[in-house]
């Protein structure tokens, strides 16, 4: 029974206290109360309570009496102290005391109080808590517990209230938050706090003392769950990085918090980590051998981070792989890595259906992988990388993106010039961009710690070069002694003739007439002739238009096959614009030819691309009016027949400013001419560009299978299908061509080329942007809902960027066109 005295003891008092502090009205009373409770707190005075009597009101009384004190906290006995007495003795019982029982009392009292004086003390009693380092304290006490001493719901509640402090504070304070409540500086508060513990915890490793970082584990991980390890990591990796450099109880301390990080929550440390540390070496000193330990953290770092996901720098490629080379023990996973990565970089269906970032991800972890692998280890695994680079070539080059047809053709020549296959080297011809420049980057090796090598100073080291680099000054002088004579025949005082604007002469005019010109490109072999003729053909076909119409099919017919056997400057772009004239002059013929052999054996894919731009580009100029083409040769032809000057419109505008300035109005409004209208002289033709592209597009040819393996025609034409319902607005035939290009595209919505998918959806966008609201609603009213569903689940699933954004725009313009026509009454009739 003895035992049990001092339990019953503070029992009692307790009781007597609360007993004293509802009933009593004397302010003696009360802070003699106060004094007592206090009395059992650790630092309180040691001749009125024993330890024992302590640690019995901390174990069981302290909650229930800082419970007490919360519920009461309105009470006119708190009210009626003083200032200091209530610092002293009332707020001192929260801040002395167990900081965890503290700490989930005033989060308690804050979540339940109203906006009052009262929030107000418990909030101004919690900045306290924080701003005195109870955090560490906290953190320090469950650090020397070497098991858990509470269960795990009081655990777990206990992590949340500390994680969450920010955001139950601003749910009860809004905007009248404190800024240390506020997430960046609350946890970098709390980061400083973690170090603090875990500071703590080595020095008592090394003076005997068991520690255990279980719990300081458990709030790092669920930290960077919530989503705030960025601002934490931000500080706690650097310092580790430093600490762990020379001491291996550092280094032991956080691979066994890393260690106990739980399992739903390693992910979210490790990717956080991973962008917060300098480097490969900082990061192995952190985590230690944790991916030959850890089975979640090797699959985050050997496959998730690498393969699943690619939102990360190249920086974070290169500290993870590097990181994974820079033991022996863990360059197994490094091979490990690099045949998983070659094995995704060479699938046929991943170069189909997974985004251009995520390629370029991959093909960066791919070099960066074989980049950092010994001749010896690469050795072995010649064979399958061999494999995987054909294959994946073969994938990249067959596709009809250019950034991936460019991808392969880099990845192929870096992985054949480090594995040197006999010799020999692959070496393609492209563009180099941003992207090409950051693939060949990462076979470079980036070393902080090495020094920069000294350039300069290799030249210096060649007497040769040393002279070369001289100053010219010192050379001067010798030229005299070695050659007297020589200022005799010196050329230097000769100011040389100024020859830019010489022209060559050429025996061959260009020709005056349309026909010559047909003439000369049909049949002559000299290729002077023919490049005059071909410089001055567009400009002959706009001169004259009744000429070109006479010949313009033929000329057409010439231009398509001509090849460039002459190696002229700007072939292309001049036979394309002669061919865009000829068919905005004479468009009917034209286009029929066009459409016609489109569709025709014996020609290439190239041939075939130059008759869809040349349509294209020949329905864009019809669609303009005739006022923005002044500057062409026709205009400016016959504006000289009616007007003589330099100016012809400078007396025009001398006369309105006159009459303006002379003219007295009563409300002035905009000086500005007014737009006069034109019309478009691409909507009488419209349907000769469209119809006869839908014409044979299902029937497969033995060069020519539009369905089959040609998706890069496929896609321009439905592009170009969709451009020429665009430029079709308002057009009376536009209903019809929207129905008929929907139905068209609707058989090749889900391709698996993305070109032909962003060409469906352009197509599409067009339809909704260019067709009457009317006729959608009677015309296409039971196809407007799948084609709804569609988009949205393009929108959000599409692998390819641009599809998902032509998506949403669809939608948009769609939901506009309907709900326009929706609040028109007079519009709806009885079909819609």
């Amino acid at each position: 029974m003895e035992s049990l005295t001092p339990n019953t003891e503070v029992r009692l008092m307790v009781s007597q206290c609360f007993q004293t502090l509802t009933t009593s009205t004397h302010d003696k009373d009360i802070t003699a109360v106060l004094q007592t409770l206090n009395s059992y707190l650790d630092d309180g005075p040691a001749s009125t309570t024993t330890s024992a009597q302590r640690d019995e009101f901390q174990r069981a009384h302290y909650t229930r009496t800082l419970h007490f004190l919360v519920s009461n906290v309105q009470a006119d006995w708190l009210h009626s102290l003083r200032a200091a007495q209530n610092t002293e003795l009332w707020d001192r019982l929260f801040l002395c005391g167990p900081p965890e029982q503290a700490l989930l009392v005033l989060m308690e009292g804050i979540g339940a109080l109203r906006p009052s004086v009262n929030l107000d003390h418990l909030i101004t009693i919690t900045e306290k808590f924080l701003q005195r380092g109870r955090l560490a304290d906290l953190l320090w006490s469950h650090c020397l517990e070497t098991a858990p001493s509470d269960s795990p719901q009081l655990r777990e509640t206990l992590l949340g209230r500390i994680v969450a402090l920010p955001d139950l504070t601003a749910n009860r304070l809004r905007l009248k938050n404190k800024p240390l409540f506020l997430p960046q500086q609350y946890y970098r508060l709390l980061a400083t706090e973690m170090l603090t513990a875990l500071e703590r915890t080595c020095l008592a490793l090394k003076n005997g003392t068991d520690c255990s970082s279980i719990f300081v584990a458990q709030i790092l991980g669920k930290v960077c769950i919530h989503g705030h390890g960025d601002v934490v990591l931000a500080v706690v990796a650097p310092q580790l990085s430093a600490c762990t450099r020379s001491d291996m109880v550092w280094q032991r301390v956080c691979w066994k918090m890393l260690g106990n990080v739980p399992q739903r929550w390693m992910e979210s440390v490790l990717t956080g980590l991973v962008q917060a540390v300098s480097g490969p070496d900082a990061l192995g000193r952190i985590i230690g051998n944790l991916v030959l330990t850890n089975k979640k953290a090797q699959f985050v770092i050997t496959h998730k981070l690498l393969l699943l996901q690619y939102k990360y720098k190249t920086q974070v490629l290169r500290i993870i792989l590097g990181y994974l080379a820079a033991d022996r023990e863990r360059r197994p996973l490094l091979m490990q890595v690099l045949r998983s990565v070659s094995q995704a970089w060479a699938n046929p269906s991943a170069v189909k259906h997974t985004p251009l970032e995520q390629q370029l991800y991959v093909s960066k972890a791919l070099l960066l992988s074989v980049s950092l692998l010994s001749d010896s280890e690469l050795q072995g695994l010649r064979s399958e990388l061999l494999q995987c680079m054909l294959g994946g070539m073969q994938s990249h080059l067959d596709s009809n993106v250019v950034q991936i047809r460019r991808v392969g053709m880099v990845v192929g020549e870096c992985l054949s010039t480090r594995m040197n296959i006999n010799g020999t080297k692959l070496k393609f011809e492209y563009d180099h961009d941003e992207e090409t420049r950051e693939l060949l980057a990462v076979m470079t090796p980036v070393d902080s710690s090495d020094e920069p090598e000294p350039g300069p100073v290799k030249e210096v080291d060649s007497p040769q070069r040393t002279q070369n680099k001289s100053s010219p000054f010192k050379a001067e002088p010798q030229s005299p002694q070695n050659d007297p004579d020589s200022e005799l025949d010196s050329d230097d005082e000769l100011t040389p003739y100024d020859m830019s604007g010489d022209r060559e002469m050429n025996q061959a005019s260009p020709p005056c007439y349309l026909r010559d010109c047909l003439e000369t490109l049909m049949s002559s072999e000299d290729s002077v002739r023919v490049e005059l003729s071909l410089k001055v053909a567009e400009s002959l076909v706009r001169k004259n238009v009744f000429a070109t119409r006479e010949i313009s099919v033929q000329l057409t017919k010439v231009l398509l096959h001509m090849e460039d056997k002459y190696n002229i400057t700007g072939f292309l772009s001049l036979r394309q614009a002669t061919m865009v004239a000829l068919t905005a002059s004479d468009c009917v013929p034209v286009t029929q030819y066009l459409t016609t052999e489109f569709y025709s054996l014996n020609y290439s894919l190239r041939q075939r691309l130059d008759m869809l731009e040349v349509l294209a580009l020949a329905a864009q100029e019809l669609s303009k009016p005739l006022a923005e083409r002044r500057d062409s040769p026709v205009c400016a032809a016959d504006s000289t027949d009616l007007m003589t000057g330099d100016n012809p419109l400078h007396w025009r505008q001398v006369v309105d400013k006159r009459i303006q300035s002379k003219t007295k109005r009563r409300s002035k409004g905009s000086t500005q001419p007014s737009a006069k209208a034109a019309p478009n002289r691409f909507a009488p033709v419209a349907g000769h560009f469209f119809f006869p592209l839908l014409r044979n597009y299902d029937k497969p040819q033995m060069t020519f299978d539009l369905l089959g393996g040609d998706h890069l025609v496929l896609g321009r034409m439905i592009h170009t299908l969709g451009l020429f319902m665009h430029l079709a607005v308002n057009a009376p035939i536009a209903a019809q061509m929207g129905r008929a290009l929907l139905d068209f595209v609707w058989a090749v919505r889900y391709h698996t080329d993305q070109v032909v998918r962003r060409g469906v959806l352009f197509a599409v966008c067009c339809v909704f942007l260019s067709m009457p609201s009317q006729n959608m609603l009677t015309d296409l009213s039971d196809q407007l809902f799948e084609t709804r569903t569609w988009l949205a689940d393009v929108a959000e699933g599409d692998p390819d960027a641009d599809c998902r954004s032509l998506a949403v725009q669809s939608l948009v313009l769609l939901d506009k066109s309907l709900k326009k026509q929706l609040q028109d009454p007079q519009a709806l009739g009885p079909e819609s």
